[in-house]
């Protein structure tokens, strides 16, 4: 088997935010953008759409910045290390300030060398759009190593059900990909393929009887937004990410377990699905090597 295979994982929950007017240099003046400016600046943004800013709900988020969670991130001693090739950050919802470009900082962060770009406006579809760009540079030879992030923050200037009423708290998680570490011996989880469909059961349809979800060893992980009743194969095992996250959701629990489930799992199955388009997204992982089963 060849393909991506991940070699290091990094997941952030609930970090600890700035103040509102504690925006970092880089962003405008030495001492940050002042909070007036970037209020003024969605006024701008959002009078023609009929709307305003709500000042209370934006001065008492927890302004945690893409650029933090960035950061956090490259902190982990696995993701530091990395020299990728390639870097994609993805986010469901917007940076707590404009102006910003995350991609760029962090490659910065980890050697410098990496393409790399955002993929942004596809909801908890823009991780799986990554994982195919990703693949398909691998193919071509042009990434031996990727860094794929995933970032969510919740601080908005305007009322956005999603976050509020679930709630969302601010989280984040990174991959690093590439091909299968020299002379290791050891279980290997390679990323095989990944597709959307309208529903979870049609987007899992292609792993149904028969095959993936009835075979030995699979793990099938559900997100918190897939809500329909599933009829899984009956020797799959399920995870159940627990509620809290939008587009991080399954990407911190892979970025939590992945060495234990390719120990223990020959497949192992993402699937979730986007609350407000109401498609579903899948991905699939396989362990090569010396993995057990459950």
């Amino acid at each position: 088997m060849s393909g991506l295979a991940v070699r290091a994982a990094a997941a952030v929950r609930s970090p600890q935010g700035r103040g509102p007017t504690d925006a970092p240099a880089a962003l405008g003046s030495p001492a940050g953008l002042d909070e007036q400016v970037v209020l003024d600046y969605f006024r701008d943004l959002l009078t023609p759409f009929g709307e305003k800013p709500d000042e209370e709900l934006f001065r008492g988020g927890a302004h945690v910045h893409h650029r933090d969670l960035a950061d956090l991130l490259v902190a982990d001693e696995g993701v530091g290390r990395s020299r990728p090739e390639l870097l994609i950050v993805t986010h469901a919802l917007p940076d707590v300030v404009p102006f910003t470009a995350v991609a760029p900082h962090m490659t910065e962060r980890l050697g410098g060398r990496a393409v790399n770009f955002a993929i942004a406006q596809q909801g908890l579809a823009a991780p799986f759009t990554a994982l195919r760009i990703a693949s398909a540079y691998h193919r071509a030879g042009r990434a031996a190593e990727v860094v794929l992030a995933v970032l969510e923050q919740t601080t908005l200037p305007t009322a956005f059900p999603l976050v509020q009423d679930t709630p969302l708290t601010d989280s984040a998680a990174a991959l690093v990909l590439g091909g299968a570490p020299a002379g290791g011996d050891g279980p290997v989880l390679r990323f095989v393929r990944a597709h959307a469909a309208g529903s979870a059961a049609t987007a899992l349809d292609g792993y149904g009887p028969g095959r993936e979800l009835d075979e030995d060893g699979t793990l099938l992980v559900l997100g918190p937004w897939v809500t329909e009743d599933l009829p899984p194969g009956e020797r799959t095992a399920v995870h159940r990410v627990a509620p809290g996250s939008y587009c991080t959701s399954l990407w911190l629990d892979l970025a939590d377990h992945w060495q234990e489930w390719q120990r223990s799992y020959r497949r192992v199955v993402l699937c979730d699905t986007d609350p407000r388009s109401g498609r579903s997204h899948v991905a699939l992982f396989a362990t090569e090597g010396k993995a057990a089963t459950r």
